[in-house]
């Protein structure tokens, strides 16, 4: 008989793969993130069935938190630029709050385990951030440019931004700013 899953075990693989990752990178064993989480690596595939599921979950739950938090409290009523500001000011807090998360998701982008079903996931997922690039960049210089490269250029500016506010804490409110308005200018040209 299998044994019954228990969610609160669950949560903590996901967050001792994150801390794990973070640290060791990709190839981390799965003892290793057994051991972090206090459950056994046989417990460990009780709820994985493979390192690449584990991965996988992983992948989808940390930019599906990341997306979910950029658009907490979107001011839906308001212009293209305010929603998009606001958008970009949560991304930001997310990952300088987050540094584990952001570095373990990172990681995850680029890992070839990472399969396209949960690519699809977190694209879906992203959509309501996508729909609003794409509106906000109608009538500007990128209006004809694929949106995946958009969103491949907005991503590296705020990768760029994150950094530096993470090195230099006192010029977080400056860098956003500086970031933002050169975002907005390449994308709307407003």
């Amino acid at each position: 008989m299998a044994r019954p899953r228990n969610e609160d075990r669950r949560n903590a693989i996901l967050s001792a793969a994150t801390r794990a990752i973070a640290s060791q990178g990709l190839g981390v064993p799965t003892a290793a993130i057994a051991k972090e989480a206090g459950v056994s690596n046989g417990s460990l595939f009780v709820y994985f069935d493979t390192k690449a599921a584990l991965l996988n979950e992983l992948y989808v739950a940390l930019k599906t938190e990341m997306v979910a938090t950029a658009l907490a409290g979107l001011p839906v009523e308001s212009e293209p630029r305010e929603r998009v500001l606001h958008m970009w000011m949560q991304w930001l807090r997310w990952a300088t709050i987050s540094p584990e998360k952001r570095r373990a998701l990172a990681q995850l982008q680029v890992s070839d385990d990472i399969t396209a079903a949960s690519h699809q996931a977190v694209n879906s997922a992203s959509s309501a951030i996508a729909d609003l690039l794409e509106q906000s960049r109608a009538g500007g210089p990128m209006q004809d440019a694929p949106l995946s490269f958009v969103l491949t250029l907005t991503n590296a500016i705020a990768e760029t931004t994150i950094d530096a506010i993470i090195r230099e804490p006192a010029e977080a409110e400056t860098l956003t700013r500086v970031a933002f308005d050169a975002i907005w200018r390449v994308i709307a040209d407003a």
